[in-house]
């Protein structure tokens, strides 16, 4: 006998998956404006900035925006990963995020 499935239980479990990610997703932004530095700017040109990349319909210059954001996290992964590795030689060194000498 097949067993009865419970499709309220796994639509629930499915909306609160969703709602999670969605949550995940707005403090990786927020994540991303502060790794970029755009937590400087003013807010309305922040806006306005975003609404020209999304308004953007030239491909060879999203795609040029697109190798540079690529170019960032590439960067950003390099400087993480050295951190990590220099965080157990300790100290000052890996609080002002110097490198060992």
């Amino acid at each position: 006998m097949r067993k009865v499935r419970d499709f309220d239980a796994e639509l629930k479990a499915l909306n609160d998956r969703a709602k999670l990610l969605k949550q995940r997703k707005i403090q990786q932004f927020g994540e991303l404006i502060e790794a970029t530095g755009a937590d400087a700017l003013e807010p309305d040109l922040l806006a306005g900035a975003l609404l020209v990349a999304v308004a953007e319909t030239d491909k060879a210059i999203t795609t040029k925006w697109s190798s540079r954001g690529a170019q960032f996290f590439r960067d950003t992964a390099r400087r993480s990963s050295r951190r990590a590795a220099g965080s157990g030689a300790g100290g000052k060194a890996a609080e002002t995020g110097a490198e060992p000498a």
